[in-house]
């Protein structure tokens, strides 16, 4: 049988790479909605109006998310043991530049949930399908331009 019909079971590198970028997506992901969701409390009690929290609470949700993901990512799924200077800032510019792609497909999603249903589960929910559609872009993005693994 020719060698592309046959079953070929991802080996358990992959398996437990894919396990553990998984794993950091949801504390990426509990991070950032974590941090929204207790901002867009504060700013609800304090009588902000809604379109101001949603900047608001996209904005620090989103930042707080980044800088977890980036270390977890640089660390662990992408092995890279870099620490001087000049290769952590240009990789973490990088990174971030990335980051504005997939930012933009969570952000998106977001706010339109919170449009159609302007609650903080609205939010939630919208959030929680945009960065799951993000984090998979980003993988990829980071692979071929921030961290360089050879395919």
């Amino acid at each position: 049988m020719p060698r592309c019909c046959v079953y070929q079971p991802m080996r358990s590198s992959t398996h437990s790479m894919i396990a553990t970028y998984v794993v950091f997506c949801v504390i990426a992901m509990a991070t950032n909605l974590g941090t929204q969701s207790a901002l867009n409390w504060l700013l609800a009690k304090q009588g902000f109006a809604d379109q101001f929290r949603l900047v608001a609470v996209l904005a620090s949700g989103t930042l707080a998310g980044l800088l977890i993901k980036y270390v977890l990512d640089k660390r662990y799924i992408f092995e890279d043991r870099s620490r001087d200077l000049n290769s952590h800032a240009r990789k973490f510019s990088m990174y971030t530049a990335m980051g504005l792609v997939t930012t933009a497909i969570f952000w998106i999603f977001e706010a339109v949930a919170f449009f159609i249903v302007p609650t903080t589960a609205g939010l939630m929910v919208g959030g929680a399908l945009g960065l799951t559609i993000g984090y998979v872009v980003k993988y990829h993005l980071d692979r071929r331009f921030v961290f360089q693994v050879a395919a």
